[in-house]
């Protein structure tokens, strides 16, 4: 509704994990080379965490575009799954016949996968997102997975991405050998006000914005603090800002309409 009025070509402060709009924090960059560095490298097992709305899919989709021909990757969204309804979703993941559910088949379809991929030197990494949901029969599964190697390299880069339960569920004393093995962690949490305020100009200049609409500092402050710099209420926030403020026609955004906006988010109207 209001992209035409203040000239966007796209709603700027959408929820949806599209990698145009990361905006690379200190500890998102510093994530996002972690990453690749470990995939690079080939250590096996990477682990990203952080809080409900920091940018963890994002990011993953960030680094799913920047795998280039030279990987094969695989991005299970809903890992609630058993061991073989697990191993099957890899397969299809990665264009492979996923049919049957006798677990050594499925597995030496996968493993004679890899083996062909690592002939031609190509990386295959696979992505597990909200990974904190992963029972403990799901986790040994990927442990296994994680045994599918050569005599010098591991054949497929596994990145597990979830919340913090997902430390505290490796951290129980039966997934040792699971944990060990994770030799590269990263982990996101919320923007500072600087990062705030550079986090809502980064999204306003991807969907086009020209220096209009703005955000005052006040403006800036109110939605740090009701957001607690967390990216996906900071979007929230925003995007009734921005509703707020074509409602009134006003090109600056104030406090006054970052409070409207935060009224509205709490159900308690303008």
């Amino acid at each position: 509704m209001y992209e035409e009025f203040y000239g966007l070509s796209a709603p700027p402060f959408a929820i949806t994990p599209d990698p145009r709009y990361l905006y690379f924090s200190r500890q998102h960059r510093e994530a996002y080379e972690r990453v690749l560095y470990g995939i690079t490298q080939r250590k096996g097992f990477i682990q990203i965490t952080g809080e409900v709305g920091t940018g963890k899919t994002t990011l993953c989709r960030a680094l799913l575009e920047q795998l280039g021909a030279g990987f094969a990757t695989a991005l299970i969204l809903n890992p609630v799954l058993s061991g073989v309804q697990f191993l099957r979703a890899v397969l299809r993941e990665l264009g492979l016949d996923d049919r049957g559910n006798d677990r050594l088949r499925l597995g030496k379809r996968l493993n004679d996968y890899l083996l062909r991929e690592a002939a031609a030197g190509r990386e295959v990494v696979l992505f597990v997102d909200e990974a904190q949901d992963l029972g403990d029969e799901l986790l040994e599964e990927i442990r296994l997975l994680s045994n599918l190697e050569t005599d010098d390299r591991k054949l497929m880069q596994i990145v597990l991405i979830g919340q913090p339960e997902l430390r505290d569920a490796l951290d129980r004393p039966h997934l040792r050998q699971l944990r060990q093995r994770i030799l590269v962690r990263s982990h996101l949490g919320p923007l500072d006000r600087d990062e705030t305020a550079a986090y809502i100009a980064h999204r306003l200049a991807v969907a086009g914005g020209d220096g209009r609409p703005s955000f005052s500092a006040a403006a800036i402050r109110a939605v740090h603090a009701h957001s607690g710099g967390v990216p996906r209420l900071i979007n929230a926030i925003c995007d009734l800002t921005l509703l707020a403020g074509y409602v009134e026609g006003a090109w600056r955004l104030s406090s006054r309409h970052v409070r409207r906006a935060v009224r509205e988010l709490a159900g308690v109207g303008a």
